[in-house]
């Protein structure tokens, strides 16, 4: 917070009329504290955007965890497909939501369904948010459609994964942390004038907005792509696939745990002392 405006005519009065030149005198202490307050403000930006990226390299680690747990638990002839759909995943997906999705989630002021200003991030920074936010929102985006990676291992084309990434991390997870994370989103904690029934959603860390879609969207894809190829035989029986590497599964799972057991409560700890 920056200090009080310093007013000289007020702080001429206080050094009183036997000083050789009161205004003057005020307008050095006054600049002095300016120079202090800006000081402050600028210190504090730097807090906050170290604090921003460092949680977006902490969400970022995610994509390890998964690529990790998935390359670990196919068979080893698929390890190379499975790595490149998680790779899809942060480079399709940063390009699609650096040109459409952020512009969707936070474009406001918009109505509040989907967002409509910095396609392209133009305009970006603004007085609310700078390019580590976007890259702190993008690491999220990117760990929504990691999730479904996992549920659709074995079974899905380069292409039709790419199209997949593209679109999910480019409109649909966009306009769906929109209406929650958005100032201006239907179901937002911030829109007083919401339409959730006089009610407003709190979504800490993700764990709604980010594992929903990732979640549904996982669903959607098993249940269109069906069971992989052998692994029922003729008379309907279930096969056990094994995975290739358990210490790929190991490594990948602990790396999860990381965000889901330990960083994500305490982020959640954190945004609960701000409100």
């Amino acid at each position: 917070m920056s200090l009080p405006e310093c007013s000289v005519s007020q702080l001429a009065q206080f050094i009183g009329p036997n000083a050789t030149n009161a205004e003057a005198a005020a307008n050095f202490i006054c600049d002095q504290l300016t120079a202090v307050s800006n000081r402050f403000v600028d210190t504090q930006f730097a807090v906050d955007n170290t604090y921003l990226l460092f949680s977006a390299y902490l969400v970022f680690s995610m994509q390890l965890g998964f690529a990790m747990l998935c390359a670990g638990s196919v068979r080893a002839k698929n390890t190379m497909n499975i790595m490149l759909t998680n790779v899809l995943d942060a480079a399709a997906g940063g390009v699609f939501y650096y040109l459409f999705g952020f512009a969707f989630a936070f474009g406001t002021p918009s109505n509040g369904f989907i967002g409509k200003h910095f396609f392209g991030l133009k305009d970006v920074p603004t007085a609310n948010f700078d390019y580590s936010y976007f890259l702190y929102q993008w690491a999220f985006a990117i760990a929504a459609a990691g999730i479904t990676s996992g549920s659709i291992a074995e079974r899905t084309q380069f292409v039709a994964y790419l199209i997949y990434s593209s679109f999910l991390t480019g409109f649909v997870y966009p306009v769906v942390s929109h209406w929650f994370w958005s100032g201006d989103g239907w179901a937002s904690a911030t829109n007083t004038g919401n339409l959730l029934f006089g009610t407003r959603v709190i979504d800490f860390a993700g764990s709604g907005v980010v594992h929903m879609i990732g979640g549904i969207a996982g669903l959607w894809g098993a249940l269109i792509e069906g069971p992989r190829i052998g692994r029922f035989d003729h008379s309907g029986r279930a096969v056990a696939l094994r995975g290739h590497s358990a210490s790929l599964v190991v490594l990948g799972t602990f790396m999860l745990c990381f965000w889901l057991v330990w960083f994500q409560p305490w982020f959640i700890h954190q945004d609960s002392q701000s409100l």
